[in-house]
């Protein structure tokens, strides 16, 4: 007994002289490898441990869009000038200051090449530009007509006419040929017995009446319009360019991708079929990339990095329109101008009251919160985005109580990766770690089983058959991206989020 006593003493001595480790001295106390990589401040991005190597570095453009986020200042929502700015330039109709489309450099330097050729060789030619909405498609020709002239004068070559229409605006499908008749004879004098497409065609057949006349772009948009029952007016539309001594260069923009197959039939006995040119929706790494660059120009920092990942997330995951991420973006920015409006009236409510003078209700105005937090956050494009996509299914989970969703945001941790189900025993021990997140009194796991039980009847969950509750199997039968989305516009989740 007495050597026990004197040999604890010894213990507890070389214990405190001990030198202590690495990962001690780093880290209060033990974590796994991927949190003390993350955690220590001297620590490199890309830790060794054992055999695995977890590299923890950023994608290119989360990169950039965190550094351009800690550079640059906040920037002043109250004031009018910025606000409008940002605002313009993120407006559909503003052309981006770049010398080329973001994202579509290759589609972009194939069209001017085809244009480019054809006024080289004074060769005829038809190209078909087909794409989703929001795609880039009338932005790269809009740039390859500015591009297309400056180049020939450069050149020494004759610039061609250009003549832009959209099919939306036509009457009949037939006026298109009058409109470009009426491009190349503005004064010309009606002849009835001859209809433009007519003389078009004579026009183009003939070698004198094609001499000395410059090429033309035509460039038409929104050509679905044309698809008719017949299809006559968009075959003659495409055989103009055909013709021995044609001088068109035919641009045709629509969404169809197989239109030149399904609807230009009688172009391919010919072999004339034109060339075609598709533009895949944008993805969400491309999206941030074009708001980064419309952001760029301006000395301050407007959104959140989180915020505008959200919003190329979600809008990459539906349509990929570049055109609906503009919109949210305008829409969350109006989110915070009314929250600082609001902001301001419950700020000078008290001091009218109180009887302040204007110089101190500024003052007050100066040293709210929302001036110090200025930038878009992740709230604001969460609530833009489900007035712009409003599903059911958002609905839903954002009216379910609170510790059903709970359950969802764990299923949501649980399967990220190739994990599809799990027990509702795997699911508890998920479920538990996001209630210890959350600060929220987690409930008992037969609770739970009945939770799922709800959530399966309502077709959010599917919940398998087994003897023990804990052992049965549980599946997610929505999308992931509607529980993340549905539950970002939740404060209560959105900082648990943004970790997954």
């Amino acid at each position: 007994m007495a050597e026990i006593q004197l040999s604890t003493p010894q213990k507890r001595k070389l214990r405190s002289n001990s030198t202590p480790s690495p990962m001690q001295s780093s880290c209060a106390k033990w974590k796994s490898p991927r949190r003390c990589v993350k955690d220590c401040p001297k620590s490199h991005m890309q830790g060794n441990f054992g055999d695995k190597t977890i590299n923890t570095t950023k994608s290119p453009v989360k990169k950039r869009l965190s550094e351009s986020f800690l550079q640059k200042p906040m920037w002043n929502p109250r004031d009018v000038e910025q606000l409008n700015a940002v605002k313009e330039a993120l407006h559909v109709s503003t052309p981006p200051a770049t010398a080329t489309v973001v994202c579509r450099e290759v589609k972009y330097n194939r069209v001017l090449d085809f244009c480019k050729e054809s006024v080289e060789q004074d060769k005829a030619g038809s190209l078909y530009i087909c794409g989703c909405p929001g795609t880039g498609k009338s932005l790269s020709i809009e740039k390859v007509k500015e591009v297309l002239v400056d180049w020939a004068n450069e050149s020494a070559l004759q610039a061609p006419d250009l003549l832009s229409l959209s099919c939306t605006s036509l009457s009949k499908t037939s006026d298109i040929f009058g409109k470009i008749l009426d491009k190349i004879q503005p004064r010309r004098k009606a002849n009835g017995s001859m209809s433009p497409l007519q003389y078009l065609q004579k026009m183009s057949s003939q070698k004198q009446q094609s001499t000395g006349r410059k090429m033309m772009l035509i460039i038409v948009d929104e050509m679905d319009y044309l698809i008719t029952k017949d299809r006559t007016v968009l075959h003659d539309l495409f055989m103009l360019t055909t013709f021995p001594f044609s001088r068109f260069i035919l641009i045709g923009i629509a969404n169809a991708i197989d239109l030149a197959d399904r609807f230009l039939p009688k172009l391919q006995s010919l072999n004339y079929k034109p060339a075609v040119i598709t533009y895949r929706a944008y993805s969400k790494d491309q999206i941030i990339s074009i708001l980064q660059q419309r952001l760029e120009a301006f000395p301050y920092t407007v959104f959140q990095p989180q915020a505008l990942e959200l919003c190329a997330r979600k809008v990459a995951s539906t349509s990929g329109d570049m055109g609906k991420a503009l919109s949210v973006c305008r829409s969350a920015i109006e989110m915070l101008e009314g929250e600082i409006r609001d902001s301001i009236y419950s700020l000078q409510l008290p001091s009218l009251k109180m009887g302040l003078s204007d110089q101190q209700r500024g003052d007050a105005c100066d040293k709210s919160p929302i001036q110090e937090s200025g930038v878009v956050r992740v709230d604001h494009v969460a609530i833009a985005l489900s007035k712009a996509y409003r599903s059911p299914v958002v609905d839903t989970i954002q009216s379910l109580p609170q510790h059903q969703q709970i359950i969802l945001c764990s299923a949501l941790k649980l399967f990220r990766g190739k994990k599809k189900d799990a027990t509702i025993g795997e699911l508890n021990i998920s479920y538990v770690d996001v209630c210890k997140s959350t600060l929220i009194p987690p409930v008992g796991i037969m609770e739970l089983s009945n939770m799922c039980r709800v959530l399966g009847d309502q077709g959010i969950l599917k919940v398998g058959q087994a003897r023990e509750d804990k052992l049965r199997r549980v599946t997610l039968k929505i999308d992931e991206a509607d529980i993340t989305f549905a539950l970002q516009g939740i404060r209560l989740f959105r900082n648990y989020l943004q970790q997954l």
